[in-house]
């Protein structure tokens, strides 16, 4: 069993089986993981943070600041795992995390985790058996978390019955069908995928432009969602807040439509799926003023040219890729979205109008209707990265991946 590459994000609670993450750790770093050990603050009774950050290469972290007062970011932390284990849970953590009680680092790091989260619960027998810890292990079985169920045998307290943690060898095994059910999803391995994401400014002088309402949010979330699923994602970006997680992505920025147009063609030819989701704008002044502009009584007019069509361009030169548009409309939207499909050679297009409420620029939501040359498809409101997901489905689908 090999898990080259990967990386575990290890949680240690405050059961007295905690030392026997020493071993998990040494083990997990044999097969090739990366590991992260966080523990909570009782964990530190059980076991010594400074002996699995030698085993681990990295170190311990417990609480939320450093002792030079460093901060460890949890949202970073959570993003960076392709798995989460908890182990040993103990029963108040999983209350905490049933009810999303948020007290410590290793929680805040669970409330932000979007990789498979992995639970070993490690208690004595009547906890183990008691109501409300089998209605929290269902609970979070609801969550589509895994459960690895505790093992019978002696325990601390010196009776023998359920509630020993899984051995390591179990744990092991879980972990690497996890591993494997995760890589039989990443059916964009190995694929290149171009994403064009948030607006372009077009200057008008040093400190003022021309642009639009576009935040990037729908891009960045179809970057995330594509190198989560294995591809190489190269995103070129307009002027944007976001950032992207994963590692996967490949980050080009720039500000203005000249610029995207000659970032996408350095490598539009060897992409195999382009998806351009930016807001680029269709004109530029003709000229920018080397000097701000200053106020004046009269009216003042800019003289505009139009910008060269980007998505037009890559129709023209498609050979190969599957390539997706975006249509934000306002009126008429079918219609003018299936124009753009058949005008700029595309596979698919993807259309949202501003007279939906929760869609659009800036929103975190968006509500689409998608169009090949031979489907439609209509879908409700849904989070942006929920979105991403609906239509990397259908482009996978379409290519017979």
């Amino acid at each position: 069993m090999t898990l080259s590459g990967k990386k575990i994000l290890l949680g240690i609670t405050g059961g007295i089986a905690a030392y026997k993450m020493n071993y998990l750790v040494r083990e997990l770093l044999k097969k090739g993981a990366e590991v992260q050990v966080v523990l909570s603050q009782a964990a530190t009774d059980f076991v010594s943070p400074l002996t699995l950050s030698t085993l681990s290469q990295k170190p311990a972290l417990v609480d939320f600041y450093n002792q030079d007062k460093t901060w460890n970011n949890h949202v970073d932390l959570a993003l960076w795992a392709d798995l989460l284990l908890i182990a040993p849970c103990t029963a108040n953590t999983m209350a905490k995390m049933t009810t999303g009680l948020c007290d410590n680092l290793l929680m805040a790091i669970y409330m932000s985790a979007k990789c498979p989260v992995m639970i070993a619960p490690a208690m004595d027998l009547d906890m183990y058996q008691h109501p409300s810890t089998l209605k929290n292990m269902a609970t979070l079985e609801s969550f589509n978390h895994t459960i690895i169920p505790a093992e019978f045998g002696e325990l601390a307290s010196g009776l023998v019955g359920q509630g020993r943690l899984a051995e390591n060898d179990t744990i092991l095994k879980h972990i690497q069908s996890i591993i494997e059910k995760e890589s039989e999803d990443q059916k964009l391995k190995g694929k290149i995928v171009l994403i064009t994401a948030g607006p372009t400014y077009e200057n008008i002088d040093p400190v003022r432009f021309i642009g639009n309402h576009s935040s990037g949010k729908m891009g960045y979330a179809l970057a995330e969602e594509a190198a989560s699923r294995g591809a190489k994602v190269i995103l070129v970006s307009g002027p944007s807040q976001l950032k992207p997680q994963h590692d996967n992505i490949e980050l080009h920025r720039i500000t203005s439509a000249q610029q995207m147009y000659d970032e996408v063609f350095k490598y539009y030819e060897k992409v195999d799926i382009a998806i351009a989701s930016a807001a680029v704008a269709d004109y530029a002044p003709k000229t920018i003023a080397k000097e701000k502009i200053k106020k004046s009584d009269s009216e003042f007019s800019i003289e505009l040219v139009k910008n060269k069509d980007i998505l037009l361009q890559m129709g023209k030169e498609k050979h190969h890729q599957f390539l997706v548009g975006f249509a934000l409309e306002t009126q008429n939207e079918e219609e003018n979205a299936l124009a753009k499909l058949e005008k700029k050679n595309l596979d698919m297009i993807v259309l949202n109008s501003l007279r939906d409420e929760g869609a659009g620029f800036q929103n975190d939501t968006n509500k689409v209707k998608i169009f090949t040359k031979d489907e439609k498809k209509v879908f409700d409101l849904k989070s942006k990265e929920d979105v991403a997901v609906d239509i990397l489905n259908l482009v996978e689908e379409k290519l017979k991946l």
